[in-house]
């Protein structure tokens, strides 16, 4: 009897552990990518070649409101989105952009193109990545 209340109680805690990593694990990922300033590097595998370097596109993630907002290059823009980080899936909905024209306009609008594109995301390091389905990565972004 003794044994099997031993291995009872071994079967608890090992089901609590892992409940309990699970859980941190999912948290970890979603901090991983909210809240940060992510500034482009990369579209389509190609470098961003910008003609004014002060126009780098970048966004933020605000778990508030499930928010994004940014620069993308000569617009502000903004909207919602959904996460779903124990998979790594994200989701841009379409939102709002000002409507400026400046010289880095074809890079924004293959950003927002990207964005809205993306499906699902990896994070290495300082490094985001927006992908869709098993495709190669749409845009990369570093940690700003």
């Amino acid at each position: 009897m003794k044994s099997l209340y031993y291995y009872l109680s071994a079967l608890v805690i090992a089901t609590f552990l892992v409940v309990s990593c699970k859980t941190q694990n999912a948290q970890k990922a979603t901090t991983d990518i909210t809240g940060k300033t992510w500034k482009l590097t990369e579209l389509n595998g190609k470098p961003i070649e910008l003609k004014n370097p002060k126009n780098n596109p970048h966004f933020k993630l605000n778990m508030d409101g499930m928010r994004y907002e940014g620069h993308a290059g000569c617009n502000g823009f903004g909207g919602t989105f959904e996460i779903k980080p124990e998979i790594m899936r994200i989701k841009f909905n379409q939102g709002m952009s000002t409507m400026m024209a400046c010289e880095d306009l074809d890079i924004e609008n293959q950003f927002t193109k990207a964005v809205l594109a993306a499906d699902n995301y990896s994070v290495n390091g300082n490094t985001l990545t927006l992908n869709k389905a098993r495709m190669a990565p749409l845009a990369k972004f570093v940690l700003q």
